[in-house]
């Protein structure tokens, strides 16, 4: 069974203020094609369809024509929610969408119950498993704990389980949205932290032919049955060096694989520059960046004058500018934001503490009640979202 693995498609999203919905559209075009030219039997969306619990209408009207679109061709598609999503909002209608092939998975409770789906060689059974909020879902799913580790496990169990009592020879397919440990991240995905732990064990997915990973930006192999598709834009500067694509799955009668990349349209390339503004303007090196999206980050000790204006005459589609000065480590005017990067909400606090204190900092307790603080204001925000 060959399967086109995509996910993140954030639709109704823009970078930097320019608005993506054109490029959204170029790329649901070309997945089309791609499912069509190369003889797709499955489409899998691993989450993250919409950018926001409420979408805007031209994203909304965009993945219904996907939808239609999908659904004439004939090829099923299954497809899960992700942290961006609403299930709820994603979900209405699953059961009439999908008599047109079109499989939304968003209930956690419905986890080990696959679309089946037969080839030549026999069945091979999809199990969809939407974006997991600890605190939301460990009760139904009767896991151990509350983090990401344990709602996932107890939800793989009970695809397992059901697996185990399917006939022998049935090919298996789980699509999940998390943060698996090996994985790359960017700085556009949603932090997803739960007790100062965000990633999960590959392991969790043991026993299963494919697992099609959504949440990650980055195209790339956990394990070799593990895979993210990333996202199939750049949502952020940090993604400059991806190479956008899906992933292209033959699985075999046997359940061995193999594995193709297929490139996603690039609306415009992504560049980062760093210099002075002089530099910048200047070096005929920076020359092949002129028609890219563009972040430039200046190390001038001042500020100069109107830096966007110029830099806009050379490089017309500059999006984000950050001043960066170089300055002597012991110079107190030397950057706070230096300072906090690479550090996450969690550590920022903790410093803070250590600083009040005259270096002193949390104890063990403290530190958990600094990580619930911020995992309920996190699952309030989810909450909110969904509600909305």
């Amino acid at each position: 069974m060959r399967i086109l693995h995509t996910s993140d498609w954030h639709l109704g999203r823009s970078f930097h203020r320019v608005p993506m919905l054109d490029a959204q559209a170029a790329f649901l075009d070309h997945l089309v094609r791609t499912v069509r030219e190369r003889a797709v039997d499955a489409v899998v969306v691993a989450g993250d369809v919409y950018d926001r619990a409420v979408p805007p209408l031209s994203a909304v009207q965009l993945f219904d024509d996907a939808l239609h679109r999908l659904a004439d061709s004939g090829v099923p598609t299954v497809m899960i929610s992700g942290n961006h999503d609403s299930a709820r909002r994603l979900g209405v209608g699953a059961g009439l969408i999908a008599r047109a092939g079109i499989h939304l998975r968003t209930d956690p409770d419905h986890c080990a119950t696959p679309v089946v789906l037969r080839d030549a060689d026999g069945d091979v059974a999809f199990y969809g498993l939407p974006y997991l909020e600890p605190a939301l879902v460990r009760d139904g799913l009767g896991a151990s704990r509350t983090s990401h580790e344990a709602v996932l496990t107890a939800a793989m169990d009970r695809v397992r389980e059901d697996l185990a009592a399917r006939p022998a020879g049935t090919r298996s397919v789980v699509l999940a949205h998390a943060f698996v440990a090996g994985g790359e991240p960017s700085d556009s995905e949603r932090d997803i932290t739960v007790g100062g732990v965000a990633a999960v064990p590959a392991g969790i997915f043991d026993g299963v032919d494919y697992t099609a990973l959504g949440h990650l930006h980055g195209c790339q192999t956990v394990t070799e049955r593990v895979r993210y598709s990333g996202s199939p834009l750049a949502y952020s500067f940090s993604e400059h060096t991806h190479r956008k694509s899906m992933w292209l799955i033959d699985l075999a009668s046997d359940g061995s694989l193999t594995a193709d990349r297929v490139d996603c349209p690039v609306p415009r390339p992504l560049a980062r520059i760093r210099g002075s503004i002089a530099e910048l303007l200047e070096d005929p090196a920076h020359e092949r960046h002129r028609d890219a999206w563009l972040e430039a980050t200046l190390t001038d000790p001042a500020r100069p004058d109107e830096p966007m204006a110029r830099l806009l005459e050379r490089f017309p589609h500059t999006l984000s500018l950050v001043f960066e000065p170089e300055r002597a480590p012991e110079d107190p005017l030397a950057s706070y934001a230096q300072r906090l990067r690479g550090r996450d909400d969690h550590q920022v606090a903790e410093d803070f503490v250590a600083h009040v204190r005259g270096g002193s900092g949390p104890s063990e307790k403290e530190r958990t009640v600094l990580r619930a603080a911020f995992d309920d204001v996190r699952v309030a925000d989810t909450i909110g979202e969904v509600s909305r």
